[in-house]
């Protein structure tokens, strides 16, 4: 039951929120009325996340491979991000990535990673095995094997710093990772509903909203979404179907569930009057070139391919460019685009 009504709601978001917008709404949200909020939106986005999930993942070796591209390095593609991880020149149980190919399919784990199913299996209502959600590339990440049994069904809770059990022997995932978890989790509650509560999973004050914790709509807040979620959603959207709603767009998670105001991220949802930058790619398909119009200056354009790996990277300064693909094969690319104020927007472009 979520705690405000929807008039309270609208009258807060267009009295305090500053607004940070960069991007339209993708095609993928055609048909949701974005002029709803909470309860109402709430359950049309998780309508469209269940009907758009057209491919359940087989658990092995699906899920393996899915990690495999959605978790690469993009500055080094030979390894993965291992959640939960800070330090590569630390002990094993504390880095950040792995050689890819270091997955462990034995008992005999040390310096190796496994698939973390970041709500836990055990914690779902009833507790799931590797079908349904527990095989839902969405909210299982690589992790160093030793910090998953650290972790183990710990409920999250709020801390500081790199991740750690608290006195109470809650888990904090770690201040470069929260962000992560909080929209997993909101991910996971849409999706699976009761099964996959969000309250089963956090602990902590509810302020804002009776179905959704505080430390998860705060994580959502204070943890933007990195180039490297932008990416795996856009990964795994072609393997399963379906996306994260709230990697798209955070401020999503404000409408329904109330709390500090994350970043929005699409014009559309502005109520404040601002210079309208859309950005616009043609061709589409395209052969040898690609072009990018904005009404924001660029910066950078990342390529990456649908399976994750960046191919390569051009350094812009403009709001026109041009990027090259005749080097590339047929088929779909994601561009990652950089904008000059910190902002961050992906496209999909056909090479023919």
């Amino acid at each position: 039951m979520i705690k405000f009504n929807n008039g309270f709601m609208k009258k807060f978001l267009l009295l305090f929120f500053p607004f940070l917008v960069f991007a339209q709404i993708p095609d993928y949200y055609d048909g949701i009325d974005f002029e709803q909020t909470g309860e109402e939106l709430e359950a049309d986005l998780a309508s469209l996340i269940i009907t758009t999930h057209t491919h359940e993942l087989i658990y092995t070796p699906e899920v393996w491979d899915a990690l495999k591209l959605a978790d690469l390095v993009p500055e080094n593609q030979q390894n993965v991000f291992l959640i939960y991880g800070y330090d590569d020149n630390g002990e094993p149980n504390e880095h950040r990535t792995r050689d890819k190919n270091l997955s462990c399919h034995t008992s005999s784990c040390d310096g190796k990673w496994v698939r973390e199913h970041v709500y836990a299996k055990s914690l779902g209502t009833p507790p799931f095995d590797t079908e349904g959600p527990g095989s839902d590339a969405h909210a299982i990440r690589a992790v160093d094997s030793q910090r998953n049994n650290m972790r183990s069904n710990r409920k999250f809770a709020d801390g500081e710093g790199n991740s750690h059990i608290d006195s109470n022997g809650f888990f904090y995932p770690g201040d470069e990772w929260k962000g992560d978890v909080a929209r997993m989790m909101m991910y996971m509650h849409l999706r699976y509903g009761s099964r996959c509560q969000a309250n089963g999973v956090g602990e902590g004050a509810h302020t804002y909203s009776d179905e959704m914790p505080d430390i998860f709509l705060e994580w959502n807040a204070e943890d933007p979404v990195s180039e490297y979620e932008l990416v795996r959603n856009e990964v795994l959207n072609d393997m399963q179907g379906n996306r994260n709603p709230f990697i798209d767009n955070p401020y999503l998670a404000t409408l329904i569930w109330g709390g500090e105001a994350a970043e929005n991220t699409w014009i559309e949802l502005s109520v404040e009057a601002i210079e309208w930058a859309e950005t616009v790619v043609y061709p589409n398909p395209a052969t040898d070139f690609v072009n990018i119009s904005s009404g924001k200056l660029i910066e950078q354009v990342n390529i990456y391919s649908s399976n994750g790996s960046k191919l390569k990277t051009q350094n812009v300064y403009t709001n026109n460019a041009s990027i090259r693909l005749s080097d590339l094969n047929k088929g779909i690319y994601v561009l990652l685009i950089n904008y000059s104020d910190k902002t961050m927007e992906s496209k999909k472009v056909i090479v023919k």
